[in-house]
């Protein structure tokens, strides 16, 4: 896992962001993280390879259940597949692995910066230029040259990124137009879930454990019963491929039963279904079981086949998340250095609360809160909707630290690496970066909650009310929200009318007092 190894700052390049990093590394064993697990990380099929599987990693950080078993199970079944063409180490450490392999070895450039500090400060390491993503880390500095305004970050819209992806890479396109002559169909993707509350695609392929998988499980038993780690989050089956082949089995039930009606409940939420139609790729992805771009030209083959049908705005849905947004983040972690993780342009310092921190629901009454976080409980996964507006929003309007909230989405979900999460959590949802992602906090009432799920007919609380014993705290926390950090936004031309609102509420002094004593403890 490149995202837990400790930070070893070095000076063996300026910047490990950007360094000129060689493409391949003939004759060298290649050092594979277990973010880095394809087949596309090697130069060649036959080529020798070390797997590490480090312990202190789990001793750092408390993580998912669900999440150590999977990144163990990956890698111990990588190491199964590549046989003797494998040296698989399991030690204490990353550094006491290599001290144990001589001859020249190379690896992918990590996806953290503690990671590629790391190798990049032993001499018996080459790295080698980042793979696993479509667009190359070069393409992204030479798109983004001259775009920023002396902020970093502040023009690079992910809308023109995109696009760019699109043209460079020649996909849904039509000549030099992008196909349908839309690049972008978000429009049409909004809808409120189903009336009759159930998932629009039938139920995902789930992969089946193995005895890989019961020896991970006895493993992770043991080490928590001695003390050694703990974790937090259900034990469960495993749901996510952990194989190249589980990976494309998944990819093809997607493609050939869920893609067609992904688009228009993407951004639903349903109390009872809590996968609906989403992919669930992004933990296969970002363990880098698939290449990427591989799927985007597998989604797009699927949607020009004779006769299949598939809408455009779902296709150009998926196509969006996996080569724009994930790229996106995935440049932007590097693009806006060391110090972005820092920011704190809202001044929110609360610590994350200890019911939070253990997913602990026993007295949560809010039904969207409490099924989320009982979700991510038993799967170590909700989908991007309940991340942003239940989670996220929660945050953010209750002042949670940003780096704080940052590590906790970090550890607790299957998918979520410091790359991921990082520009997603300070930046997107936390609006700690001070606009630099977003150009206004992604705060909402529980009125967005109630249009887009079907948490609210059965709360105790009304999102229509801001006062009271039955007042959705996601409401009146909204309000409570724009007083607390006015004085940050009072410059942000799209709040000028949310906070002209907060100034003709009725009854403003009452919300503010009554969220300003419920703080963070549970609703």
């Amino acid at each position: 896992m490149a995202e837990h190894v400790q930070d070893s700052r070095t000076d063996a390049v300026d910047d490990p962001a950007t360094a000129d990093f060689p493409e391949r590394a003939p004759g060298t064993r290649r050092w594979l993280f277990a973010d880095q697990l394809g087949p596309h990380f090697l130069d060649d099929p036959h080529q020798p390879v070390l797997l590490v599987e480090s312990r202190a990693v789990f001793r750092r950080r408390r993580f998912h259940r669900q999440k150590a078993h999977l990144v163990l199970s990956a890698l111990r079944h990588r190491a199964a597949e590549l046989g003797d063409q494998a040296v698989f180490l399991q030690t204490d450490t990353y550094a006491q692995a290599l001290d144990q392999v001589e001859g020249p070895l190379s690896v992918c450039a990590p996806t953290t910066w503690g990671g590629r500090d790391f190798v990049l400060g032993r001499d018996d390491v080459q790295v080698l230029a980042a793979r696993g993503f479509v667009t190359t880390q070069a393409d992204f500095v030479r798109w983004a040259g001259g775009r920023s305004n002396g902020r970093r970050g502040r023009s690079l819209l992910m809308e023109d990124f995109y696009r760019d992806a699109r043209r460079r890479h020649d996909v849904l396109m039509d000549g030099a137009e992008p196909v349908g002559g839309r690049w972008n169909l978000d429009a049409d993707n909004r809808e409120p879930p189903p009336a009759d509350g159930r998932s629009p695609a039938p139920a995902p392929w789930i992969p089946v454990e193995d005895e890989i998988d019961e020896q991970v499980r006895a493993d992770l038993d043991r080490w928590e019963a001695d003390g050694d780690v703990s974790f937090v989050g259900d034990d469960g089956p495993r749901l996510f491929p952990v194989t190249r082949r589980e990976t494309l089995h998944r990819l093809r039930d997607f493609l050939d039963h869920r893609l067609g009606v992904f688009g228009p409940h993407e951004d639903a939420m349903l109390a009872e279904e809590p996968w609906l139609a989403h992919s669930l790729l992004s933990a296969p992805m970002n363990l880098g079981l698939v290449d990427p771009l591989e799927v985007v030209h597998r989604a797009e083959a699927a949607y020009r086949a004779p006769g299949a049908g598939l809408p455009l705005n779902s296709v150009e849905g998926f196509v969006r998340q996996v080569m724009g947004w994930r790229d996106y983040v995935w440049h932007l972690y590097w693009f806006l250095g060391r110090d972005y993780r820092h920011g704190n342009a809202l001044s929110a310092h609360q610590p994350v609360p200890d019911w939070l921190a253990e997913l602990d629901t026993t007295d949560v009454d809010a039904a969207c809160l409490s099924g989320v976080l009982t979700d991510l409980r038993r799967r170590g996964w909700v989908h991007h909707i309940p991340r942003l507006m239940v989670l996220g929003n929660y945050a953010l309007q209750r002042g949670i630290d940003p780096l704080a909230m940052t590590d906790w989405f970090h550890r607790l979900f299957v998918d979520g690496y410091d790359w991921v999460m990082v520009p997603n959590v300070v930046g997107m949802s936390q609006h700690a970066d001070g606009g630099v992602m977003a150009t206004k906090p992604y705060a909402s009432g529980g009125a967005y909650i109630d249009r887009m799920s079907d948490y609210c007919g059965g709360c105790r609380y009304d999102p229509k009310k801001r006062l009271g014993e039955d007042a959705c705290p996601f409401t009146a926390g909204y309000w409570g929200f724009l007083d607390r950090v006015r004085p940050a936004l009072a410059g942000n031309q799209r709040m000028a009318r949310p906070l002209a609102g907060l100034d003709r509420l009725k009854g403003r002094e009452e919300v503010v007092d009554q969220e300003r004593r419920r703080g963070t403890d549970p609703f």
